[in-house]
């Protein structure tokens, strides 16, 4: 498992003048791995727009952080507002992209990454408006759970977060896409082999002629 090549190949997918939200957890890490000079304004449904990397401690302000709790940096011509004009950008479609975490995604682009039963959950936040109104949704997790079991099914067993949402699968192991036909292999981890990737997946996967590395 490397969190490091997840969040790395994850910040490829971020161009210049679109509007991002980064979920808690792996996707809020890719934004170190943002060149400074990008011209990109990054969404937290707390109320942020404009957000940027983490603050050093002494630099630290109690009343500006992102959805994580994370104490962060603004971006010249940020802004911040209440929760209402927050979701109001989600719910009006306003943004290009949604990056999140997951328990569970599978091979129809149902996402599930929000509740396990029997275990504590602190809640849904914003994430099943993020990835019902959000038109590019892509998904950052490990390819397996702590004990190996395959996190990309042919089918979401956990309860949903939102159905049919997910465009794009990155996980330490490969790049997918959910289209049509199915789930797309577009590229695989460096250090793996496709019979290994197959081994360790649970959903259908269509292999094109070529595929590429990262």
């Amino acid at each position: 498992m490397d969190i490091e090549k997840i969040v790395k190949r994850a910040a490829q997918e971020i161009s210049a003048g679109e509007i991002i939200n980064l979920g808690i957890g792996l996707p809020t890490m890719l934004i170190k791995y943002l060149p400074d000079d990008l011209d990109v304004s990054i969404h937290s449904e707390n109320g942020v727009l404009g957000a940027w990397k983490q603050a050093p401690r002494d630099l630290a302000q109690p009343q500006l952080i992102d959805a994580g709790g994370n104490y962060i940096t603004m971006r010249s011509g940020g802004s911040v507002f209440d929760s209402a004009v927050s979701f109001a950008i989600i719910r009006r479609s306003k943004l290009d992209m949604s990056m999140m975490g997951a328990f569970e995604v599978d091979q129809k682009g149902n996402l599930a990454n929000w509740k396990i039963p029997g275990r504590f959950s602190p809640g849904i936040g914003g994430a099943m408006e993020l990835a019902q109104k959000t038109s590019r949704v892509v998904v950052l997790c490990t390819h397996t759970d702590k004990a190996g079991n395959p996190k990309i099914l042919k089918s979401c067993k956990l309860p949903l977060t939102a159905a049919n949402c997910v465009s794009r699968i990155i996980t330490d192991k490969a790049v997918m896409d959910v289209t049509d036909d199915g789930l797309v292999l577009r590229e695989m981890s460096e250090d793996i082999t496709l019979d290994e990737l197959l081994s360790q997946t649970d959903a259908e996967l269509i292999i094109p002629d070529q595929i590429g590395r990262y």
